[in-house]
């Protein structure tokens, strides 16, 4: 159990599955006091995974929002401030694809949607809980990002790429500004994960193909991420700020 972890309360967002919801249990085995967990449109999923922290004494409240609006950002901030006034660890894991298009194909509203929901909630959900951070002056934010950043992702998905670029961006940003103020600030990229986000825009023949180009001989899973996070969370990580991990069984090296 991480003594860092133990007692405190964590924000999750997209919570309901996949890399979100494991991290949402290793929160719980780790003693978090209170998970929230937020989702958008699978809300059976959130609901077996706060059932699942109950099983682990760890208590859970659920907010639903469209992170790829503006009004659904606000709407998830205005929620956290009755249900969860004072954050200890935010994870901001909401992120989709939305879908694969071409330059030709793309619309200037997908473009939004998808900067808003990868890029955009995380800047400002990490200013709705900062402030009693920096009161704390303790505090993790941890962020998603993607090997899509560092090759410009696969078939019609530039923008999620780019997105996800921004993440890695804005994590450095942050951690200069809120290290002083002891609070960790750094990102996970994953590579291609085992997991509904492939199930939905990726063939068997793409996974396949990534498969072959890894070293590792596989694709990753939720728990691997999650671990990687927990490592991010601990005191084994506490000179570590502004770092992305890349997390993709050697299909990326820097």
């Amino acid at each position: 159990m991480s003594s860092t972890i133990k007692g405190k309360v964590a924000l999750v967002t997209g919570g309901s599955r996949g890399i979100g919801a494991a991290t949402a249990r290793m929160l719980g085995r780790n003693g978090a006091s209170k998970v929230v967990l937020h989702y958008n449109g699978y809300q059976q999923g959130a609901e077996e995974v706060a059932a699942d922290l109950k099983a682990l004494g760890c208590g859970s409240d659920l907010i639903q929002a469209n992170l790829a609006t503006d009004s659904g950002i606000r709407e998830l901030i205005a929620a956290l401030a009755s249900i969860a006034p004072e954050v200890d660890i935010l994870i901001n894991n909401a992120g989709h694809l939305l879908k694969r298009a071409k330059l030709a194909e793309f619309t200037m509203e997908t473009y939004d949607q998808v900067m808003n929901l990868n890029a955009k909630s995380v800047y400002f959900v990490a200013q709705a809980v900062v402030p009693s951070m920096i009161a704390k002056k303790s505090g993790f934010i941890v962020n998603l990002s993607s090997i899509a950043a560092r090759n410009g992702g696969g078939p019609g998905a530039t923008i999620y790429a780019a997105s996800k670029a921004a993440v890695a961006c804005i994590t450095k940003g942050l951690a200069k500004e809120l290290a002083p103020h002891g609070i960790r600030v750094n990102a996970v990229s994953p590579g291609t994960v085992d997991n509904y986000f492939h199930e939905k825009y990726s063939t068997q023949q793409m996974l396949d193909s990534v498969v072959t180009m890894t070293p590792a001989g596989r694709l990753g899973t939720n728990e691997e991420i999650a671990d990687t996070i927990q490592f991010l969370l601990s005191d084994a990580a506490v000179y570590m700020h502004g770092q992305t991990l890349e997390v993709n069984g050697g299909m990326y090296m820097v």
